[in-house]
């Protein structure tokens, strides 16, 4: 077995090798690393809440009122008001019975799908989707079943075929509503009604949906009216909400339940009450006439380098070095723009990812977008 220095070496040989390069300065569209000042296009922070300062204002109330840490795990004597009072908001907004927080979205696909099912139960998974699903689903020990992306007719003999051999099985269905690193949508209507015929449980993580998508925010189900017909709604409040956290909301039963067997939740010590309370101040803040607006001028800033509506928008290279290169063109041009290569992506799909923000001012997008038509992508 080969050692570290010989892994590592394999790793930079492949263009694979990753090193944590710290920012400078605060978070923001602004930020500056290695002492230079660069335009934030890396960050999943969709409506600006993480500097925002009724954001900023909570997390200090929060600390003040309820103290640093919780301190001990939720079951034992972790759950503080602020805990109770975020889960009873989500749980209305997401138009649920109930919700249960964790100290991430990783966390709470690791504490839930295990809970759900087991050895004698299956897991049905999108080909692309996040890292979380695909190991919770393998943690669970469940049988796994993976259909090419957004394949609704391969999802549909899956579903016949297990049923009819195993009729009394927990299948599980798991996808993601916009997909982390393509920026598209899953067909969702159509898989509710496909695992409502055939006894399925739905899991849909609205990661990347939370904040940006529907009415009021609360993602793809709440723009397609389909919140009461998804078993399980997972999110995570590390994204548009601006802060830390994980979320799942469903019924009171299996929330009940999954406070019993959800391992990640019971051997965990409770998420700082402070980022609960301001969590509890950033929902209301997204479901506000304020967040309307943000969103609002999210879909504008977006319309300036997409048609597809979400905010993650790659720009495939292909090869890691194309992706690799064309990431630090742009960072010597004064924009941070990550390239994502394997394994967060397959191997040929190196890409560039950007993420945009209701916060980015229209001219520095516009010239993002004039940089990115100057790159050679060697894919075309």
């Amino acid at each position: 077995m080969p050692g570290p220095a010989e892994s590592l070496r394999q790793l930079a040989a492949e263009g694979l090798l990753r090193e944590l390069r710290p920012l400078d300065s605060p978070t923001g569209t602004r930020v500056v690393r290695d002492g230079r000042p660069l335009w934030n296009f890396a960050s999943n922070d969709y409506l600006g809440l993480a500097r925002h300062p009724e954001t900023e204002a909570a997390v200090i109330e929060g600390v003040q009122r309820f103290g640093a840490g919780s301190a001990a795990s939720r079951l034992v004597c972790g759950t503080l008001p602020p805990h109770r009072m975020l889960e009873e908001s989500l749980a209305a907004a997401k138009q649920t019975e109930a919700a249960l927080t964790f100290s991430s979205g990783f966390a709470t696909a690791l504490g839930v799908i295990p809970a759900v099912v087991g050895k004698s139960d299956f897991v049905f998974l999108d080909k692309l989707s996040h890292a979380c699903l695909v190991d919770a689903a393998r943690l669970s020990g469940a049988t796994i079943r993976v259909f090419p992306h957004n394949d609704l007719g391969k999802l549909e003999r899956l579903l016949v075929s297990t049923r009819s051999k195993s009729p009394k099985a927990r299948i599980l269905v798991a996808t993601e509503s916009v997909f982390s690193m393509d920026g598209d949508l899953c067909p969702l209507r159509e898989i509710v009604t496909l695992t409502e015929a055939h006894d399925a449980l739905l899991l849909l993580d609205e990661a990347h949906g939370f904040g940006v998508l529907g009415e009021h925010g609360m993602g793809l189900a709440e723009q397609e009216n389909l919140q009461q017909r998804i078993t399980f709604q997972m999110g995570t409040l590390s994204k548009a909400a601006g802060l830390s956290g994980g979320y799942l909301a469903a019924s009171r039963d299996w929330i009940d339940l999954l406070t019993n067997r959800a391992r990640s939740f019971i051997y965990s010590t409770a998420p700082p009450p402070a980022i609960a309370h301001a969590a509890t101040a950033s929902l209301t803040l997204i479901r506000s006439e304020k967040g309307k607006k943000l969103r609002s001028k999210l879909q504008e800033n977006i319309a300036f380098l997409s048609q597809q509506g979400t905010p993650i928008i790659p720009r495939i290279f292909g090869s890691n070095e194309a992706a690799l290169v064309a990431a630090s063109s742009l960072e010597r041009e004064g924009f941070l723009v990550p390239a994502i290569r394997y394994p967060t992506v397959s191997r040929g799909t190196a890409r560039l990812r950007i993420s945009v923000s209701a916060v980015h001012s229209s001219d520095v997008i516009d010239a993002l977008a004039s940089r990115l038509g100057a790159l050679v992508n060697p894919s075309k």
